[in-house]
C-alpha cells in the first residue's frame, strides 16, 4: 500500500522495520517519521511491520508504503496486562535465526525500492536485512527484547539461545539511539532525554464538542495502550456524574451514553487528540501513553505491569517526570479507583517547555549521511 508517491528524481527512501508488540514502538516511529516529513518533505519511508496500515495512515501525511511482515515477535499477550512466555518462545523459535533466503529477498525488495539506510524500532529483523543489503542501520529503543528476556530465564531457561542471539544482533546497529526513558544505558548510544510522541492535530474544544462533553467538564481518558479491552466497571463510572470519561477499544461502533464516550477500537478520533482533551489520563504504562501524557502535561493514573522488566524504570520515569499515581491492578479491574481518581483530577497540568523527542531525532538522523546530501 502506497501513500502520497512523490518524484523519484528527489525522493530519499527509507526502510522503517518496526516492531508490532502493541502500540507503542509503531507510535514512536510515526512522531519520529513525522516530524522527518515535516523537516524534509522528500522522505518516503518503507514500513515494514504487522502494526495495521491504518495506524500509519492516520499519522503520517508524507509519503509511505506499507509492507505487511512479522518483523518481530516481542512478547505474545494473553491480555494488555498479562504475557504468554510459552507462546513465545514458539514464536521464537519460528523467527529465529534468520534464514538466508528470506534476507536475501528483503535485501532485494530494499535494492529495488531504493532504500539508502534502514531504520529498527528494536525489529532484529530489519538490522539483519539492512547488513544484508549493505545499508547504514539505525536502531531506537528504550530497550532490547535480549534484556526483556533475561528476566524469564529463572522460569523459562528456553529464552537463553534467543538471548544470545538477539544480542549479537542488536550490536550490529552502526547507529544507536536511545529514548527516555533507558531501561539499559549504552556508552555507544546517542540518548535522548525526552520522549517521543505523536503530536495532536484537533483541538481540545473541537474533540470535546465531537464527544458531546459539556465544556469545561473534567474528563478521563482510560487507555490501555491501543489494545481492545473489555471492562466490566464501566456501569460504574456513571456514578461520578460530574466526570466525563472517554473509552477507547470499549465497543464496536461509537457510543455516547451518559457520561461515557465508548469508542472502537479503530475510531475517527486520533489518539493524540483524545490525550489532549482530557484532563487525566488513567491506564497501563506503556511507552505511547506515557510519551503523550507527558507532553500533553496531563496526570497519569497508571497501572504497572509488574511481570514485564521495563515496568520499573516506566514507574521511576512517571513519579520524576510526571503527575502520576499508581493505580493497583486489582483496584483497577474492578474500578475500585474513586479516591484516585478524586486526587488526580485535582492536579495540575505540567507546562512542557522541551522540545518533543522526535523532533531531536529527526534533526540527528537528517544529519547522518542517509542519502539527503546526494
Amino acid at each position: 500500500m502506497v501513500k502520497s508517491e512523490l518524484a523519484s528524481e528527489m525522493t530519499v527512501c527509507l526502510a522503517y522495520f518496526i516492531s508490532s508488540h502493541g502500540f507503542g514502538h509503531a507510535s514512536r516511529a510515526c512522531a519520529i517519521m513525522a516530524a522527518m516529513h515535516k523537516k524534509q518533505p522528500r522522505t518516503h519511508f518503507h514500513i515494514f511491520t504487522q502494526t495495521p496500515y491504518w495506524f500509519f495512515d492516520e499519522a503520517l501525511t508524507g509519503a509511505f508504503t506499507y509492507h505487511e511482515i512479522v518483523s518481530d515477535v516481542g512478547v505474545a499477550q494473553l491480555s494488555p496486562m498479562q504475557e504468554d512466555l510459552p507462546e513465545t518462545l514458539r514464536r521464537l523459535e519460528a523467527f529465529i535465526p534468520f534464514g538466508e533466503e528470506r534476507l536475501e529477498n528483503l535485501a532485494r525488495v530494499l535494492d529495488k525500492q531504493g532504500c539508502q539506510a534502514v531504520i529498527c524500532d528494536i525489529s532484529p529483523l530489519g538490522i539483519a536485512v539492512g547488513k544484508k543489503a549493505g545499508l547504514p542501520v539505525v536502531l531506537i529503543e528504550n530497550f532490547t527484547w535480549d534484556w526483556i528476556y533475561e528476566a524469564y530465564l529463572p522460569r523459562f531457561p528456553g529464552f537463553a539461545p534467543f538471548i544470545a542471539m538477539l544480542k549479537d544482533i542488536f550490536q550490529m546497529a552502526d547507529v544507536h539511539i536511545q529514548m527516555a526513558p533507558v531501561c539499559q544505558p549504552r556508552k555507544e548510544a546517542k540518548v535522548f532525554s525526552q520522549p517521543a510522541s505523536r503530536v495532536p492535530r484537533t483541538p481540545a474544544a473541537q474533540t470535546r464538542q465531537k464527544l458531546n462533553i459539556t465544556p469545561g467538564a473534567r474528563t478521563v481518558l482510560l487507555s490501555m495502550g491501543g489494545i481492545p479491552q473489555q471492562f466490566d466497571f464501566l456501569e460504574r463510572l456513571k456514578a461520578f456524574q460530574d466526570v466525563c470519561f472517554i473509552v477507547p477499544g470499549s465497543t464496536e461502533e461509537m457510543a455516547l451514553c451518559d457520561n461515557l464516550a465508548l469508542l472502537p477500537h479503530h475510531s475517527d478520533f486520533y489518539h493524540p487528540d483524545l490525550v489532549a482533551a482530557s484532563d487525566v489520563v488513567i491506564g497501563k504504562a506503556g511507552y505511547s501513553t506515557i510519551a503523550e501524557a507527558y507532553h500533553a502535561g496531563i496526570p497519569f493514573g497508571y497501572v504497572n505491569r509488574s511481570g514485564f522488566r521495563e515496568a520499573e524504570v516506566l514507574e521511576a520515569f512517571i513519579r520524576s517526570a510526571l503527575n502520576g499515581v499508581e493505580i493497583p491492578m486489582q483496584d483497577f479491574l474492578t474500578g475500585d479507583w474513586g479516591s484516585s481518581l478524586s486526587y488526580l483530577l485535582s492536579l495540575p497540568r505540567v507546562s512542557r517547555r522541551a522540545p518533543n523527542g522526535a523532533d531531536l531525532v529527526a534533526d540527528y538522523l537528517l544529519s547522518l549521511n542517509l542519502g539527503y546530501n546526494q
